[in-house]
């Protein structure tokens, strides 16, 4: 068997578990050419090693060594005499996170009004960017997740959220304050809507572009104030989802300090996270709670010392 043959074979296995793996599939396919190029039916770690250091970058070259690292240990467990590559071989690959620009609840809400009074636009524009605003910022949904919606994903229980990341599905309850909100938003579309089966479409009686949102959004922001002109750092589509994530914590922290590891886990499973670092993270993400860790730290020294 080739090496595209058992590169192939891996994706496919990858992909059944729900993982997109797009820039890994160009990885492992270029790093498969050059093997079989080479008539080498079995993994050597220098190789691998060797290949990666090809990249244009050193963060590249780092990037294609764990893919194939994992690629490798999924072989070996199949036939040890593939060699694994250590994956920190050529360093660490560092985890970058946007710094969060987070808006309050009122800031929310005037760029909510601002696209009821857009101009140029048609009838129902106004109205679906309105709310799909509203509904990310109280349900912390990713973009892709709420474009995704379909009519029939509405339930008395909540949304049931079928697009999210691994092609996992889950529900997300909502506030009576929201669920008014979007019924209001149905009585509209249905109206105005056409025969789609998508929950939010435009005037042309399709769903908007991931990408027309988030220009929309940032045109809002900076209309009323709340973010500065193109290239400057501020606030984006996806901080409603932050915001809410940290709101949610906030309150848990103010309400039961001792339970905010079983707060976490629910708001990791309520956002559809992959792992709960990702929502761990949120932790870090607003001087309040920031503030709240600095002083039970201070508090646990301060104990230590007086012993």
């Amino acid at each position: 068997m080739t090496m595209i043959d058992n590169v192939e074979r891996y994706l496919t296995f990858k992909r059944h578990l729900g993982y997109k793996f797009d820039q890994a599939a160009r990885i492992l396919r270029a790093f498969a050419d050059e093997t079989d190029a080479g008539c080498d039916e079995l993994i050597r770690a220098i190789a691998v090693i060797d290949w990666s250091r090809k990249a244009g970058t050193a963060g590249q070259a780092q990037i294609r060594l764990r893919v194939v690292a994992d690629f490798a240990a999924w072989l070996h467990a199949e036939d040890q005499r593939h060699e694994v590559p250590s994956r920190d071989a050529l360093g660490r690959v560092p985890v970058r996170r946007s710094s969060p620009h987070l808006l309050s609840l009122g800031q929310v809400k005037e760029i909510m009004d601002a696209a009821l009074l857009m101009k140029s636009t048609g009838p129902l524009n106004r109205y679906t960017y309105h709310y799909m605003i509203g509904l990310l910022a109280t349900t912390g949904l990713r973009l892709s997740e709420a474009l995704a919606l379909k009519l029939n994903d509405i339930t008395a229980d909540g949304l049931v959220v079928r697009a999210s990341k691994l092609g996992k599905s889950r529900l997300v309850p909502l506030h009576d304050s929201t669920s008014k909100a979007l019924d209001r938003y149905l009585e509209i579309r249905m109206r105005m809507g056409g025969s789609d089966e998508h929950l939010f479409v435009l005037s042309s009686g399709k769903p908007p572009h991931h990408s027309t949102l988030s220009k929309i959004f940032l045109r809002l922001a900076r209309q009323i104030g709340h973010r500065g002109g193109p290239g400057e750092p501020g606030s984006r589509l996806h901080d409603l989802r932050h915001g809410f994530a940290t709101r949610s914590l906030e309150n848990a922290v103010v309400a039961d300090r001792d339970s905010v590891s079983r707060h976490v886990l629910a708001l990791s499973t309520y956002l559809g996270h992959v792992n709960m670092a990702s929502t761990y993270w949120y932790l870090e993400a607003t001087p309040v709670l920031l503030r709240g860790i600095a002083r039970a730290a201070e508090a646990t020294h301060a104990g230590r010392a007086t012993r």
